[in-house]
C-alpha cells in the first residue's frame, strides 16, 4: 500500500474524528471523513453522550484503551475550552455484596496499572457531600476518572486532523460501497462517489446497515438508555463554575443500576435499571426532532431511578427531572467493541461498537493496524472475528445485546455464563451428560460440562488410596470462589490422576488444512517444525510479524497433504485465511465432529481390548495420532494429554459420537471410570504448567517469555514473526538484568486454604508488580497453583511475592515448573 493511501471513514463521531487524528498524526494525510449528519454534532451516541469515562475494567484491554482516551483527552481543548475534566471517579456500595466487589475492582485497577484506593463511607461523603452517608458502606475513587465533552472532543481532534489535510465532510449519506477484485474502492454517497484503498466503517449504531451494503454481518444492537437531568438543586447553588460544569467525582450507584454527573448546579442522572429498549429503526438527521440517537423520555420507566437517587442523595428532594431522554447506544453479545477488517473484502475495515470511554484508545490501536499491520496491545476480545457464526443470528445478537444492558452494572462472575438463548451447541454426549447430572457452564455457544454430580459418591470405602490422598478435601471457599465450583471437581481431578476419566474436548475448534502447498503454508505461518511423517502430532504457535504470540496450535499430519488443526477459535482460522495461498482449503469440521479425551494411569486398560491396534507406548508414542477402530466406531486417535496423565484424544464424526462414548463407558466400568468437566480439567494442566492462549499469554507477549520457547524452530526457516524473534537477545529467556523484561511464572500461594481465580494484582516487597494470569487449586499438589506475568527478577523459584485477594494479601512463592510430573514419566508410559 502507498505511504499514505486513501482513507475514507464513514461517521464523524468521536470515533471517527479520533481515527482522523491518529492517521494523520502518523503521516496518513488522505483522509476523508463523511456523515450523514453536521458537523460536529452528526447525532449519533456521541453526540448526545454524558461522557462518563471510568477505566477500571475486568479486561486489561478495555482498561488500556480507556486509560489512552484520559491521557489523550486530557491534553486536548477546543477554543480554549476543556475537552475533559479530571474530576475523578467515585463508586459507591450500599450493599456487603458491592462493598466486597469494590475490593475486588480495586485489585483490578491495581493489576491493569490504574491508581485507586478503597473509602469509608465518611471519606466518600467527603468528596460528595451530598451522599446520605448511612446509606454507604464505602466506595472506589479513582482521581485519574473523569467527565468527556463529548462534542468538544470530536471537533477539536477533527480541526487536529484537517489541519494535517483530512476533510470532514457532513450531509453525505452512503448509500454503497465501491468494491473490485475483491478489494474496496471507494464510498458512494447521495453526493457523489469518493474513491479509496481504505474504508473504515465507524458508523456507531448505522454500522450494521453499512455492513449489509459489503455481505458483513455486525453482531451489534442498539438500545435506548435513559439519562435525565434534574431542576436547580439548592445544595449545588454556586458550587461550580458554570463553564467548567463539574467539581465533584462522577458517581456510581451500580446497586440501583445509576450514575450521576455535575451539570452547573444541576445533576445528570443515568439509569441502566429499567426495560432493555431495542431499537430497530432509526430517523435520519433531518427527520429526527431533536438527533436520531434521542428517543422522547418514558417518565415511567424512569420512576424507580428517581425514588433511590432521592434515597442516596437526599438534597434532590427539594427539585424534580426537568428534562429527560432515551439514549441509543450499541451493546454486542458479550459487550467488547467490534474491530477489524472485512474477510472477504480487503480495505474494507470496522470501529463499532465504542463508547466515548474507549474511544481514542479504539482509534490509536485501529490506526497503529492500519498503518503498522497490527495494534501494539491485544485485541482479540474486541476482534470483528471472535464470534461463530451461529452468534451472528439476530435473534442471538438481540438477546445477548439485551442481557448485556441488563447487567452492565451487575456484579459478574468471571464464571457466569449468559442466560439465553441456551442449550444452543451441544456435543453428541449431551444426554448422557445431562443424565450424569452435569453442571453446564457456557462458551462460544457450547454447553460445557464443568463437573457431574453424579461424582458426588464416586470416591467409595471400596476405593480407600482416594480416600486416604487428602485430595478429597479442598480447602473451604469463601462465597465468591465457591460460585460455579463443587467439591466434585476434588473428586474429578483425583480419579483421573488415579483412575481413568472421559473429558469432552468437542468445543474445541478443529480445522482441516489439505491441498498443494499446505505443508509449506503451516512451515510458514507456525514456529516448530511440521514437516514430519504421517501420524506426527506437533505443538506450535502461530505469531504476528512482531513475534507477539496469535495462538497456539496442535497440528496432527494425516496425509503427505492433509492436516487437522486443534485450534483457539475463529480468530485463528481468520488468520490462516488471510495468509493462505489458493491452494490451500482450510475447513472447519467442528460441528461434524467429536472428541472424547480418555486420560488417566488405567487409560490403555480400558481402550486397548476395544480395539486390533496397537495402542501400547511404543506402539503409538507420545505426540503420534492414528486411525484405529475403537469397537464398531473409526476414530483418529492422538496420543496427546493435556491433564498430564497417560491417554489420547479420541476423534469421531458427530453421528457416531454417542456410541463412541457408550463404547469407552461400558469398557472403563471394571476401571472405576467417570465422566470429568472443565475444572477439574483446568486444575490438571496448571499443574502440568500447559499455557491457555488468551488468557496466560496473547499477541502482546513473546515465546520465550511466555516460556513456549520449546516450541520455536530458529532453523527450520522462514516462518511469520521469525525475524522479531531473532532480534531479541540471543533468542533466548529475557535477561533478569533487563528491568522491562517480564517472564510468566508460577506461583503457588504458601497456605493452602488459600485460594485466587485469575487477574489479582502480585506484589513483591509492598509494591505491585504484576498481575495473575490463571488460577486454580490444584489438588495433587494441595495448594492454589497461579500464573503470573512478573518481571523477570523476580520470576527465580523461591521468590516470596503475594497475591491480593479482595484487599487481602496472601503470600506465595515462586515455584519451578511443572510442579506436577516434571520428567514426564506419567504420559510416556
Amino acid at each position: 500500500m502507498a505511504t499514505s493511501p486513501r482513507v475514507v471513514i464513514i461517521g464523524a463521531g468521536v470515533v471517527g474524528s479520533a481515527l482522523a487524528d491518529e492517521l494523520t498524526e502518523r503521516g496518513w494525510t488522505d483522509v476523508t471523513v463523511v456523515d450523514q449528519g453536521p458537523l460536529f454534532t452528526p447525532g449519533g451516541s456521541s453526540s448526545h453522550a454524558p461522557g462518563l469515562v471510568f477505566q477500571t475494567n475486568t479486561s486489561k484491554t478495555m482498561t488500556e484503551l480507556a486509560t489512552y482516551t484520559v491521557r489523550k483527552l486530557s491534553g486536548l481543548t477546543l477554543d480554549g475550552q476543556w475537552c475533559f475534566q479530571q474530576v475523578g471517579g467515585l463508586e459507591v456500595a450500599t450493599t456487603e455484596a458491592r462493598w466486597h466487589d469494590l475490593k475486588r475492582k480495586h485489585g483490578l485497577a491495581t493489576s491493569w496499572g490504574v491508581q485507586g484506593s478503597l473509602l469509608s463511607a465518611e471519606q466518600c461523603v467527603a468528596l460528595h457531600p451530598m451522599l446520605a452517608s448511612d446509606k454507604i458502606i464505602g466506595g472506589f475513587h479513582v482521581p485519574t476518572d473523569g467527565l468527556a465533552k463529548a462534542t468538544r472532543a470530536v471537533e477539536a481532534q477533527a480541526r487536529r486532523a484537517i489541519e494535517r489535510g483530512a476533510r470532514f465532510l457532513g450531509e453525505h449519506t452512503v448509500t454503497g460501497i465501491g468494491q473490485a477484485d475483491g478489494r474496496v474502492t471507494g464510498v458512494e454517497t447521495d453526493r457523489g462517489f469518493i474513491a479509496a484503498d481504505v474504508v473504515v466503517c465507524a458508523a456507531g449504531f448505522w454500522g450494521p446497515e453499512i455492513g449489509r451494503m459489503v455481505g458483513l454481518a455486525l453482531p451489534l444492537q442498539p438500545l435506548a438508555h435513559q439519562y435525565a437531568k434534574t431542576g436547580p438543586v439548592p445544595a449545588m447553588a454556586g458550587l461550580n463554575d458554570p463553564v467548567l460544569e463539574a467539581s465533584r467525582p462522577i458517581l456510581r450507584h451500580q446497586d440501583q443500576d445509576l450514575y450521576y454527573r455535575e451539570h452547573g448546579d444541576r445533576l445528570g442522572i443515568g439509569y441502566y435499571g429499567h426495560r432493555p429498549m431495542p431499537v430497530s429503526s432509526f430517523l435520519s438527521p433531518a427527520e429526527a426532532p431533536v438527533m436520531p440517537s434521542v428517543l422522547p423520555f418514558t417518565e415511567e420507566d424512569f420512576a424507580p431511578a428517581w425514588q433511590e437517587s432521592v434515597a442516596l442523595l437526599p438534597d434532590l428532594s427539594s427539585t424534580e427531572v426537568e428534562e429527560g431522554m432515551n439514549g441509543i447506544f450499541s451493546f454486542t453479545p458479550d459487550g467488547a467493541p467490534l474491530l477489524g477488517e472485512h474477510r472477504e473484502l480487503a480495505g474494507f475495515w470496522v470501529a463499532e461498537a465504542v463508547w466515548v470511554t474507549h474511544s481514542a484508545g479504539v482509534a490509536r490501536a485501529v490506526a497503529e493496524w492500519l498503518i503498522e499491520g497490527q495494534p501494539r496491545i491485544d485485541l482479540h476480545e474486541a476482534d470483528l472475528h471472535r464470534f461463530e457464526e451461529v452468534q451472528l443470528a439476530p435473534s442471538y445478537i438481540e438477546e445477548r445485546g439485551k442481557q448485556n444492558f441488563v447487567e452492565v452494572y451487575d456484579i459478574i462472575h468471571p464464571l457466569q455464563p449468559m442466560d439465553w438463548p441456551r442449550p444452543l451447541r451441544t456435543s453428541p454426549f449431551h444426554p448422557r451428560q445431562l443424565a450424569l447430572g452435569a453442571e453446564f457452564l457456557e462458551g462460544a455457544g457450547w454447553e460445557r460440562p464443568h463437573w457431574y454430580s453424579a461424582n458426588q459418591s464416586a470416591a467409595t470405602p471400596a476405593d480407600p488410596s482416594l480416600l486416604e490422598s487428602g485430595l478429597l478435601a479442598p480447602p473451604v471457599r469463601d462465597e465468591w470462589s465457591a460460585r460455579y465450583w463443587s467439591p466434585i471437581v476434588a473428586v474429578e481431578a483425583a480419579i483421573t490422576r488415579q483412575r481413568v476419566a472421559m473429558y469432552d474436548m468437542t468445543p474445541l475448534k478443529r480445522l482441516e488444512l489439505s491441498g498443494p502447498g499446505v505443508l509449506e503454508f503451516l512451515q510458514y505461518l507456525t514456529t516448530n517444525n511440521v514437516d514430519k511423517s504421517v501420524g506426527s502430532v506437533t505443538y506450535t504457535l502461530m505469531l504476528g510479524f512482531d513475534g507477539g504470540i496469535r495462538s497456539d496450535l496442535t497440528v496432527a499430519r494425516l496425509g503427505p497433504q492433509l492436516f487437522q488443526v486443534g485450534a483457539n477459535g475463529p480468530l485463528d482460522e481468520d488468520w490462516m485465511r488471510q495468509h493462505a495461498p489458493d491452494t490451500v482449503q482450510i475447513r472447519d469440521i467442528t460441528g461434524g465432529t467429536c472428541c472424547i479425551g480418555l486420560w488417566g494411569p488405567l487409560a490403555r486398560d480400558v481402550l486397548q481390548p476395544l480395539t486390533s491396534s496397537d495402542f501400547s507406548h511404543e506402539g503409538l508414542k507420545y505426540f503420534r495420532a492414528q486411525r484405529a477402530f475403537i469397537g464398531q466406531v473409526p476414530v483418529t486417535a492422538m496420543r496427546l494429554s493435556y491433564v498430564g496423565e497417560l491417554g489420547w484424544e479420541l476423534y469421531t464424526s458427530a453421528d457416531l459420537g454417542l456410541k463412541l462414548w457408550d463404547t469407552l463407558w461400558e469398557a472403563g466400568q471394571e476401571h472405576g471410570i467417570i465422566a470429568a468437566g472443565r475444572s477439574a480439567f483446568n486444575s490438571l494442566r496448571l499443574e502440568k504448567g500447559y499455557r491457555a492462549w488468551g488468557t496466560d499469554m496473547t499477541t502482546e507477549h513473546d515465546p520465550y517469555s511466555a516460556g513456549l520457547g520449546f516450541a520455536v524452530r530458529m532453523d527450520k526457516g522462514d516462518f511469520i514473526g521469525r525475524s522479531a524473534l531473532s532480534s531479541l537477545p540471543s533468542a533466548s529467556l529475557p535477561s533478569a538484568s533487563s528491568p522491562a523484561a517480564r517472564m510468566l511464572t508460577c506461583l503457588t500461594l504458601d497456605d493452602p486454604a488459600h485460594v485466587v481465580l485469575g487477574k489479582e494484582p502480585v506484589f513483591a516487597d509492598g509494591k505491585p508488580v504484576g498481575y495473575v494470569t490463571s488460577a486454580a487449586y490444584g489438588y495433587t499438589i494441595g495448594r492454589t497453583v497461579a500464573y503470573a506475568w512478573l518481571p523477570a527478577s523476580l520470576a527465580v523459584p523461591g521468590t516470596p511475592v503475594a497475591v491480593e485477594y479482595f484487599g487481602t494479601r496472601l503470600p506465595a512463592t515462586v515455584a519451578a515448573e511443572p510442579l506436577f510430573d516434571p520428567k514426564m514419566e506419567r504420559i510416556r508410559r
